[in-house]
């Protein structure tokens, strides 16, 4: 039996749709406008500069040790904090997710007074070894690893709760070990969902701006990604080059969303 439905003018349809439809319109304006002020000639010699290449260069290196990084410490923790319970389960939660709460100028705050051999001991530690993390790469790595981990393991944790226990339960009784399930089931059913938070965290540690800047500072040619060159840039009053860094940030997160939309796709990927 087939039930016909009646196509029928609708005043809240239309509201709805011509206001999505006003907001895409506005977007689509807003950044035309940017990607088009420079000239094709300037734009083309601001992306071959040497300043653009090292900032392109160092995001991304940076971008991928750090998502690395978050990848080694998410994926075992949103596991966790998806299948088992244990004491302290609601605060962990609680200050897992507070970073995603909180200005990215706290963290790199943070990270500052903590690495400091100024205003730390554990900086100044560091620092009577020989090492010293603020304003080099290093402290890039470590702001966008302290940024994007929460959220790394947020959107994990998502992936993982729509992979169906049961699945597990079965492979624990035919003899698999905790491990071997894990990595031979869990994972696997879980691989569209893990590829797409990778990739987002990814593009989200190449635009990390305020932890960057606060932890790492915005030094030409040494702590200048593409965030930085964009600011730098900007403040200086070179708009081509700062124009340069946005677009080329603007075809990343394009990439990285059509990426997620096809790996993410009811996987319980979240965007934010």
């Amino acid at each position: 039996m087939t039930i016909r439905t009646k196509h029928h003018f609708s005043l809240f349809k239309l509201f709805c749709t011509g206001t999505a439809l006003a907001a895409v319109l506005g977007l689509i304006v807003i950044f035309a406008g940017m990607v088009l002020y420079p000239s094709f000639n300037d734009l083309i010699d601001c992306l071959l500069s040497e300043e653009i290449r090292f900032a392109i260069t160092l995001s991304m290196v940076t971008a991928l040790i750090s998502t690395f990084l978050c990848a080694v410490i998410a994926i075992p923790a949103a596991y966790s904090m998806t299948r088992f319970d244990f004491f302290g389960k609601e605060a962990a939660n609680i200050l897992l997710n507070l970073p995603l709460s909180l200005p990215p100028l706290v963290a790199g705050i943070a990270l500052l007074i903590f690495f400091s051999p100024v205003l730390s001991p554990f900086g100044s530690y560091l620092a009577s070894i020989g090492i010293n993390i603020v304003y080099t790469s290093a402290a890039i790595v470590i702001a966008q690893f302290f940024v994007n981990t929460p959220y790394m393991i947020r959107s994990l944790r998502s992936s993982f709760a729509m992979v169906n226990p049961r699945y597990e339960h079965t492979a624990r009784t035919l003899g698999c070990s905790e491990w071997n399930t894990f990595v031979q089931v869990t994972l696997p059913m879980a691989k569209s969902g893990l590829i797409a938070g990778i990739v987002i965290t990814w593009s989200k540690a190449m635009g990390e701006f305020g932890a960057v800047l606060m932890f790492a500072g915005a030094i030409a040619m040494k702590t200048e990604t593409l965030p930085m060159a964009l600011f730098i840039n900007m403040t200086t009053g070179d708009i081509e080059k700062s124009v340069a860094a946005a677009i080329i940030l603007l075809v990343i997160s394009a990439v990285v969303l059509v990426a997620v939309e096809h790996f993410g796709k009811d996987k319980g990927v979240e965007y934010v």
